[in-house]
């Protein structure tokens, strides 16, 4: 991809390197890196240099605050910095004369620049470098305190009849099903994540496991013997040997968490999980005939 790819007929140039990176060349301008992959880019008018975008700029005529594999942007210096891993040895060049415990080198990719390859920094440089998005990722799933499902059925202080269809559902709210979202921030970079329950799996104490992708069906009279049409079991023995007469019913939540950078990061998305639990006991009994 690298070399001249178009021009433009006020006699600028979209020119890409070898790593997808596209800047305009142009008499009248300096010349300005563009974001990824992409086309024509301006200079920034105030400066002549490029400065890096959120979401809350103009994506056109700046440059993304972070490229995957090449780490954040800083203003006025022109290039990408992310800490190098590993670190080079005491008293390789790239050190600058530093000793280690000072700071740290970080790799360098500057489109104007292509000879310079690192530098050394006392503190992560400006724009957020050595910011991890998924590190704030987590951080913002902190604050959401997120529980393990609220069941409604069973209850524990029913009674449940063997080879009577049994409904399992869960209460619904931001804590215990989602969705939820929060925000956390560092370095100027700023991370949304929204996480909402995947799937419950249910382990219902008599050797059986029930898997279900909602919050199961609330269960009517009208209804009668039927099965649930999404999260359902049918005993076949009493819990008269169980411990206290009663099944212990595990219910495992999966939580479903997307991440995005809002802020200072170029859109950078990703996923995590989250697995919870709650208890409850089911009592489940015969059905007495009286003669």
């Amino acid at each position: 991809m690298s070399g001249e790819v178009t021009a433009y007929a006020d006699g600028g140039k979209v020119v890409c390197d070898e790593k997808g990176f596209c800047r305009v060349v142009a008499d009248d301008t300096t010349t300005t890196p563009g974001k990824e992959g992409d086309g024509q880019q301006a200079s920034d008018a105030s400066t002549g240099k490029p400065k890096c975008y959120d979401s809350n700029m103009d994506a056109d005529t700046d440059v993304p605050c972070y490229l995957k594999g090449f780490g954040y942007w800083v203003n006025g210096s022109n290039c990408y910095f992310q800490e190098a891993d590993p670190q080079p040895p005491p008293g390789d060049p790239r050190w600058e004369g530093h000793d280690p415990a000072d700071g740290a080198v970080y790799d360098a990719y500057c489109p104007d620049n292509p000879n310079k390859n690192s530098q050394w920094f006392a503190q992560p440089p400006n724009g957020g470098a050595g910011v991890d998005p998924e590190v704030l990722a987590q951080q913002a799933v902190k604050k959401m305190r997120l529980l393990g499902p609220d069941v409604a059925s069973p209850r524990a202080a029913g009674r449940y009849t063997v080879g009577v269809p049994l409904w399992m559902w869960v209460n619904r709210s931001a804590t215990t099903y989602g969705p939820q979202s929060a925000s956390a921030s560092a370095g100027g970079v700023t991370v949304t994540a929204t996480a909402k329950v995947s799937q419950i799996v249910w382990q219902m104490g008599d050797g059986a496991t029930v898997t279900c992708r909602g919050p199961g069906t609330v269960y009517q009279a009208s209804a009668a013997m039927a099965e649930s049409p999404t999260c359902g079991h049918v005993y076949t023995k009493t819990s008269a040997d169980a411990q206290g007469s009663k099944y212990p019913v595990t219910a495992t939540s999966t939580w479903a968490i997307d991440w995005e950078v809002t802020a200072g990061g170029g859109g950078q998305i990703g996923q995590l999980t989250q697995i919870q639990q709650s208890q409850t006991q089911v009592a489940i009994g015969e059905v007495q005939v009286v003669k």
